[in-house]
């Protein structure tokens, strides 16, 4: 997601010419209608995006907003979110797949009603070893793993340390290549990203989210509404920033190259934040991989175009390839 520095600051900065630097000179403290209360207890927060299937699972001393739908039982299904959203961006592929596995889905720290890590662990080996944990915590000895972009880089990261744990993996426009200058490095945070993410005013979330769409009409205005809301909850803009500072794209090959279970990649070829490319020299590196593009989607296919996506996705895992 590191194009997230150079795409949202060229956004940022052509919204500013047609609002004025007026907003930014009078920031004004966000009104209770506008932050998402979390309650006074973890177990019944008070927020319009807790639903029944939701729990706080603790995951390394930290409170992590679990969902998990579909039958007890059934063989584990492991969703992960990219940067700056969080679980619902898996939806409609939970609605779908729930009917045969167990779906889990999770906040990661500084995204979506789990806040903030006190201990700040937001670096890339970081969110992978907090997917394990996670499914230490539930007790899931072995899972499929899917995940977009931020959550893909991670998620296969995971699977390279941890082939034993993970039958297969469904990326979706994954990270790993170095983007933006970003290598074993991390990069400064431009002044305008940073306002961004701090205070996700709500016309310039729809707008960013709108170029994350190879097709901007396909987006529901409710998504970058929720992602603007969740954005702001908490210390989340902050903790954000906070992942972005030490965000690294070491090299990945060495690593790819010992990810061996089968994966499914998924890439729309309109995407504007990883290059499709990136996922073309990730599927002739790792040992078992396809890829599959779509010519008119972005980077988020599996919110964009759930069915289409999902007809791969059933594909791969009923030819034998999910234990």
């Amino acid at each position: 997601m590191n194009r997230t520095f150079s795409v949202i600051a060229a956004l940022v900065a052509l919204l500013a010419l047609i609002i004025g630097v007026f907003w930014f000179q009078n920031m004004r403290p966000l009104t209770p209608s506008e932050t998402v209360d979390m309650g006074t207890t973890p177990e019944i927060p008070d927020s319009p995006y807790w639903t029944d299937e939701d729990r706080w699972v603790e995951v390394g001393g930290l409170q992590v907003r679990v969902r998990m739908s579909g039958r007890e039982g059934a063989p584990a299904l492991i969703l992960v979110h990219g940067f700056s959203v969080s679980l619902e961006s898996w939806d409609a592929w939970a609605d779908d797949l729930s009917a045969d596995y167990r779906v889990i889905r999770m906040d990661l720290p500084g995204h979506g009603l789990t806040g903030p890590d006190p201990e700040q662990r937001y670096t890339v080996p970081q969110t992978a070893e907090f997917i394990g944990n996670v499914m230490d915590s539930l007790g899931i000895d072995r899972a499929t793993i899917g995940a977009n972009s931020l959550g893909g880089l991670a998620a296969w990261r995971f699977a390279a340390n941890n082939p034993h744990r993970v039958s297969s993996l469904i990326l979706v426009s994954p990270g790993g290549y170095s983007i933006n200058g970003v290598t074993q490095e991390p990069v400064a945070v431009p002044a305008a990203v940073e306002a961004y993410l701090r205070s996700a005013p709500p016309a310039f979330v729809s707008a960013a989210t709108a170029t994350l769409y190879g097709d901007p009409s396909r987006l529901d205005p409710s998504v970058p509404e929720r992602i603007s809301a969740l954005m702001r909850h908490g210390e989340n803009g902050a903790a954000m920033v906070a992942r972005l500072e030490v965000f690294t794209l070491p090299d990945p090959e060495a690593d790819l190259a010992r990810v061996l279970a089968p994966t499914l990649i998924l890439h729309g070829e309109r995407d504007v934040m990883i290059p499709v490319d990136h996922s073309r020299a990730m599927a002739a590196v790792m040992p078992d991989a396809r890829l599959v593009t779509f010519e008119n989607l972005g980077h988020v296919a599996h919110q964009e175009d759930p069915a289409g996506t999902l007809i791969e996705v059933r594909a791969f895992l009923n030819d034998g390839e999910f234990e």
